[in-house]
């Protein structure tokens, strides 16, 4: 899922940074329209997917389209607003054994940098704290687009993927070999403040 950061990186050489700057700016995520997923996916014992969400999340992210490295992001889950459409499940992904939301009610991600290699595919490194645990993570980074919206703003939109172990977060539950990595895709879209 490694594709685009910034498909303005090209823009730049080709009209300009006055031009191509223009989109430049600090965005919060659109939690309002709520144009904004965290979702995930990870197996169920070899034998199927499962797959959730987070309902309630905020962040920004800070966009720099002449220096594209100089970009940042921060994010903050409520890690209660899980959804696996089955409301039990959720029940037990909300205790000890997973997420453990009465002693940690927040997961946050922090970027520590942005690495854009010469084809223009962009990684965002930094740190994820989930259950108490900080870890560092790298996100595989897509630019879905940017321009004016119809009520007089401007928005950017991206879309994010990476995976981690259960147990590198002190995720104590263990369903096997097949269950041991979760999948993360987090597609946001931000308005320039």
């Amino acid at each position: 899922m490694k594709k685009l950061l910034l498909a303005s990186a090209v823009t730049i050489t080709m009209v300009g940074g006055a031009q191509a700057s223009e989109h430049s700016g600090t965005y919060d995520f659109d939690t309002e329209g709520d144009h904004q997923f965290i979702t995930f996916k990870i197996s169920h014992l070899g034998y199927s997917w499962l797959y959730g969400r987070f309902n309630e999340f905020d962040g920004q992210f800070v966009y720099d389209a002449e220096n594209p490295e100089n970009s940042s992001v921060e994010v903050t889950v409520d890690t209660s607003s899980v959804d696996s459409n089955h409301g039990e499940r959720d029940k037990h992904l909300r205790e000890e054994d997973f997420l453990y939301v009465s002693e940690y009610p927040e997961a946050t991600f922090k970027s520590k940098r942005v690495e854009v290699d010469d084809e223009g595919e962009a990684d965002i490194i930094g740190d994820l704290t989930l259950r108490g645990v900080t870890k560092e993570i790298t996100l595989d980074v897509e630019m879905l687009g940017h321009g004016d919206d119809p009520w007089g703003g401007y928005r950017m939109g991206f879309e994010a993927g990476t995976e981690f172990k259960l147990s590198d977060f002190g995720i104590p539950m263990d369903l096997g070999k097949a269950s041991e990595t979760v999948e993360m895709i987090i597609s946001v879209e931000g308005i320039r403040q």
